[in-house]
């Protein structure tokens, strides 16, 4: 168990701490709380003159600039992403001197804050510095948004819900491990970044200049990035923008595109709208299938925390939801209290729940999945071959995909954000066929040998690189040749999925023979038929490969 001496001491005063009345729950637990700024009538500018900005005020003092870095060619090994500062572990709540091998901010899913990953996609000596003997000439980057509140109506703001209701009707009683609960409050917003998420993305943004700045020597006008237009999904482009140049440089550095994100529109970084069959049913496999699991692996959880708990009666769906505040609470206030309930084998159930959900709602096993992501694979060939898209049968957007303004095919540095569930359909789109290598995933246990993981894959903040490189044909030859390899969260991804491409050590492929295998890739997605037909997926679901086979 994760938390053994304040569970045993909760259990064994559990009987005294229920009859006393000392421990009913305030009226306003569970209320949500919520707090504004700037405060209401302080944004009056007229009193901006008593504040110029640094261009009216001079005076900056010297400003010479430096060298780009370079640290992925020039250092002995690769950075690595480790910490969660200034967030509070729960690791760190329980034992800050002497940390335990587990810790359950790795079992979060898609919702833990991204981590370098290591080997665990099966190279294991490859690394994300460049490989000896070669130079980098290209990087093109795809992430996800940083750390961010509940999406609304989910089973957070659900759960504080009922248990306000009960707090001002019946009134409710928590004790031992759930006397917090008295007290609480709900102080989570919902769908917006928290202060960690664009910490986060700033962090990104300055390490990706830190890795990569060298490329910008190469650029001849303004670099273009993009993102969609959800606030978060802004809010993200800009932290990076400003960890990338410079808080006072980055909006005179580079031209924001952001896509329109909602019904009607074409967009690659946000497919599900062009896609009926991710919109439907079929979309909801996913969660049907963790919430099937949710029902498996919490199912001693219920009564444990009943015990402590009088007058509200829990359910499945309410213990999940506290192993969301965790999560959540943790991202966004630093710390959640609900963390410390659950044991080591209930979260690793809580992971697997997330593993489910993504491979059958937008993974390997979705039969719309490669469809959604394979926009953008055609947008990574056209950046690779320097070749303007002309066919627009797919999410790709003709007004913007067809303009070299909006999608420019010359730039040494590609940066673009999105979802975890888009990065999941283009994973599933660019054949990474190593992630789904032990699947289809049951969905009554877990299986031995784990190789499709979320937190993994698709965490706030996760970022994978596509690097060209310049190395020697072979061994014996001194002829240069482009490469190309993907870095996912730090770790190499083996491209032996994709056709003509081999394996390698270092996840190497020749750049004309990963675009052949990209462009039979996009021959054999049937977008037309896995978007828009009406088919009935088998049951089981036996899909690895995010396509519906006729």
């Amino acid at each position: 168990m994760a938390f053994p001496t304040r569970l045993l001491l909760a259990l064994c005063g559990a009987t005294a701490v229920l009859a006393s009345p000392r421990h009913s729950g305030s009226t306003f637990a569970g209320a949500t709380s919520t707090a504004v700024f700037p405060p209401p009538g302080a944004t009056d500018t007229s009193v901006n003159t008593f504040f110029p900005g640094p261009e009216q005020v001079g005076h900056a003092g010297p400003t010479p600039t430096g060298d780009e870095a370079w640290v992925l060619e020039t250092a002995p090994v690769a950075p690595e992403r480790e910490d969660v500062y200034p967030l509070i572990s729960p690791v760190e709540a329980q034992t800050p001197v002497k940390k335990p091998a587990f810790n359950p901010v790795r079992s979060w899913g898609n919702l833990s804050p991204w981590f370098s990953v290591g080997d665990v996609f099966g190279l294991p000596h490859a690394s994300a510095a460049v490989p000896s003997g070669c130079e980098l000439t290209q990087v093109l980057l795809l992430h996800r948004h940083g750390a961010r509140y509940p999406t609304s109506g989910s089973g957070p703001s659900t759960f504080a819900a009922k248990l306000h209701g009960v707090a001002n009707s019946t009134g409710f009683a928590a004790s031992g491990p759930l006397e917090f609960l008295n007290t609480w409050t709900y102080k989570l917003g919902a769908e917006l970044l928290t202060p960690f998420g664009r910490q986060q993305l700033f962090d990104l943004g300055s390490a990706f200049r830190v890795k990569y700045g060298h490329l910008l020597t190469g650029f001849t006008d303004l670099p273009v990035f993009r993102t969609t237009s959800e606030a978060r999904m802004v809010d993200s482009a800009l932290h990076f923008a400003a960890g990338f140049f410079g808080v006072q440089q980055y909006q005179s550095s580079y031209h924001q595109l952001i896509t329109i994100e909602d019904d009607g529109f074409n967009n690659t970084l946000a497919p599900w709208n062009a896609c009926n069959n991710a919109q439907n049913d079929i979309s909801n496999l996913g969660s049907d299938a963790s919430a099937n699991w949710t029902q498996v692996y919490l199912n001693r959880t219920v009564a444990r925390l009943q015990k402590h708990l009088v007058g509200v009666a829990l359910d499945a769906a309410d213990v999940h939801a506290m192993q969301d505040l965790c999560a959540y609470e943790t991202v966004a206030l630093g710390y959640s209290a609900f963390c410390e309930l659950f044991t080591e084998e209930e979260w690793k159930g809580y992971e697997y729940g997330f593993d489910l959900d993504l491979w059958y709602g937008s993974g390997p096993g979705n039969p719309a999945a490669a469809a959604q992501g394979i926009g953008y694979v055609q947008q990574l060939v056209a950046r690779l071959t320097q070749t303007p898209l002309t066919e627009f049968a797919t999410s790709l957007n003709a007004t913007l995909d067809g303009n070299n303004v909006t999608f420019p095919l010359n730039q040494p540095i590609y940066v673009d954000a999105t979802h975890d569930t888009v990065i999941s359909t283009i994973l599933v789109a660019l054949n990474f066929t190593t992630m789904a290598a032990n699947g289809p995933l049951p969905v009554d246990h877990i299986p031995k040998n784990q190789t499709y993981t979320a937190q993994h894959l698709v965490p706030f903040a996760s970022n994978l690189a596509g690097q060209v490189l310049s190395c020697p044909a072979s061994h014996k030859s001194q002829k240069e040749e482009s490469f190309i390899r993907f870095i996912l969260n730090d770790g190499v991804v083996p491209l032996t999925g994709i056709a003509h491409c081999s394996a390698n050590k270092d996840g190497l492929c020749a750049v004309s023979d990963f675009v052949k295998g990209m462009k039979e890739r996009i021959a054999e997605v049937d977008y037309e038929y896995d978007c828009f037909a009406n088919y009935t997926v088998p049951s089981p679901d036996t899909i690895t490969d995010g396509r519906m086979h006729r």
